[in-house]
């Protein structure tokens, strides 16, 4: 996507390389921070690598940039809806630097990700955003998104996900 296609003078958004893995996880440490859940991030360069860039790719990554500085960054992948009988697209990060908020950049990393969604043919585009996170819970509805307040997330992970698989 080109600065013309954002609409915000100087503001791009990139592919990512494996030479970017660095800054990816400077990226997602920042979010983490923001959600205040650094103690979770155990992701490394090298894994990043590997799940991003290796052999069969789990999820995609772009980088915004504002005159060539990276200023946040978006992370996807495709998920499946059986009742729909299509693809959809899972948002699992969008990420803008504090001090570039407020200025359309994570409006212009969503319209990319929904634009991509949408060329691939996916039905549905979903994310999850913490309760407390009220800025961001009302520019999603701004936008128009829904919340499922009706469902509930469940997450297995270590000890139980191990016990699980035997």
């Amino acid at each position: 996507m080109t600065k013309d296609a954002t609409g915000i003078p100087g503001f791009e958004i990139r592919s990512t390389t494996e030479a970017d893995a660095p800054l990816i996880l400077t990226l997602i440490k920042e979010l983490a921070e923001y959600e205040r859940l650094s103690d979770e991030v155990v992701a490394t360069e090298e894994s990043l690598i590997e799940s991003l860039f290796g052999e069969r790719p789990s999820a995609e990554v772009v980088i915004g940039e504002l005159d060539g500085a990276p200023i946040g960054y978006a992370l996807y992948f495709h998920n499946y809806s059986t009742f729909v009988g299509r693809a959809g697209m899972y948002l699992e990060d969008i990420y803008v630097r504090p001090e570039y908020r407020g200025r359309g950049f994570g409006k212009a990393l969503l319209v990319y990700v929904a634009r991509q969604a949408r060329a691939r043919g996916c039905r549905r585009l979903e994310w999850a955003v913490l309760d407390w996170n009220t800025p961001s819970i009302e520019f999603y509805k701004g936008l128009g998104a829904v919340a499922m307040d009706e469902w509930t997330v469940f997450r297995m992970t270590g000890e139980a996900l191990e016990r699980l698989a035997g």
